[in-house]
């Protein structure tokens, strides 16, 4: 299995988040959180579906790729420089998880339709796509939404949760729907879901 082209690619995105300077504090340890985040979004994969292909799994782990190489701060404030910076970001981590395929062993045509998904074309039509951005969704609100909720205007914030949930599955609702939240985080969701 180590030797596998799966393994290989594995190891080496992990190696990258490992790499993130910054770090969050895990059962008492500081864990690179670049890593922390690739493990989340994995966990997230494995109660979205019961068996992924290796290339979502892949796709699903390689999404926050050296991220904090190109900070948000280095973009213009607003809509328009978010969607810019978060393009870019796609598609450098699709090019370097589809140059670390090729370079464990798989066909260029697997690696470029990993790299498409980390990109999130077609998204809710390609199921590798909308896998990738359930699990970032998931993320975002298990363990970034409250802290973000104290620093965006509320209607900002409804219209962010409203925009979120149009992304996501209804599967991902469902576990969305399950998470804990604080009384005010789950009051915003229930008003964006309402509106």
């Amino acid at each position: 299995m180590s030797d596998t082209p799966y393994a290989k690619t594995l190891v080496a995105l992990d190696a990258l988040h490992a790499e993130d300077p910054r770090s969050v504090e895990v059962d008492g340890e500081p864990v690179p959180k670049e890593l922390w985040h690739a493990g989340r979004m994995s966990a997230w994969l494995e109660r979205l579906h019961e068996h992924p292909d290796e290339l979502v799994q892949l796709a699903v782990r390689g999404q926050h790729l050296q991220r904090w190489q190109v900070p948000r701060s280095d973009y213009p404030e607003g809509r328009v420089g978010y969607l810019t910076w978060r393009r870019d970001q796609g598609q450098r981590a699709g090019e370097t998880t589809a140059r670390l395929m090729q370079e464990a062993g798989y066909p260029a045509e697997q690696a470029e339709r990993v790299e498409r998904m980390i990109r999130k074309q077609g998204l809710g039509r390609d199921p590798g796509a909308q896998a990738v951005e359930d699990c970032a969704c998931l993320v975002f609100l298990e363990n970034y939404f409250g802290d973000f909720s104290k620093q965006i205007d509320h209607d900002h914030l409804i219209r962010i949760v409203q925009m979120t949930w149009k992304k996501m599955s209804p599967q991902a609702h469902q576990l969305a729907l399950g998470l804990p939240m604080s009384d005010e985080a789950r009051g915003l969701v229930e008003e964006a879901l309402a509106g």
